[in-house]
């Protein structure tokens, strides 16, 4: 199946797919404790990003990579102008996944690789639900990636939108 098969596939479904090289991989719902993290981060960015250049999605936004693959992320921060697909983005600044028992291995291998090679992207994190832990993946200066871990407290720096930042705090609020 190739990417446009997909999208348009996809505009039609009741349920929502991943595409990764062809293949289409429906996705599982999430508990209450996922969606609380998801929420809690994505109202932060709102909050930030409200009046200015930058979009927060969540959750049934697309990010698409080339035409090798399309995900759903938990959280997305794009920038700029938006594309022509309103289903789509294609160039984000951020991406946040909350790992799941079953995504957990999907999000630090393939999304990450994945991720990496969107030449907008500036930072991924991977957001533990079950408990204070982020794993921050971030493009430095020079180009290069990074990595680094937040456990139990602290700040968690953000590129986008302009002035962010997250606390642990924050993200696990409610929890």
């Amino acid at each position: 199946m190739s990417i446009e098969e997909y999208l348009e596939l996809e505009r039609e479904s009741t349920v929502r797919h991943e595409y990764v090289a062809g293949e289409i991989h429906a996705m599982t719902g999430a508990t209450r404790r996922h969606n609380r993290v998801i929420q809690n981060v994505s109202g932060l960015l709102w909050s930030v990003a409200r009046g200015g250049p930058c979009r927060v999605s969540t959750e049934t936004v697309k990010v698409r990579i080339r035409d090798e693959a399309a995900y759903y992320p938990d959280v997305m921060v794009a920038c700029g102008e938006e594309p022509d697909d309103p289903y789509v983005e294609s160039e984000p600044c951020l991406l946040v996944e909350v790992v799941s028992p079953s995504s957990e291995a999907i999000d630090h291998r393939e999304k990450l690789a994945a991720y990496k090679s969107i030449p907008t992207l500036r930072a991924y994190l991977i957001v533990s639900q079950e408990r204070r832990w982020v794993e921050r993946h971030f493009r430095g200066e020079d180009g290069i990636w990074r990595r680094a871990d937040l456990v139990d407290e602290g700040r968690i720096p953000v590129p986008c939108p302009p002035g962010a930042q997250l606390t642990l705090d924050e993200v696990y609020e409610g929890l």
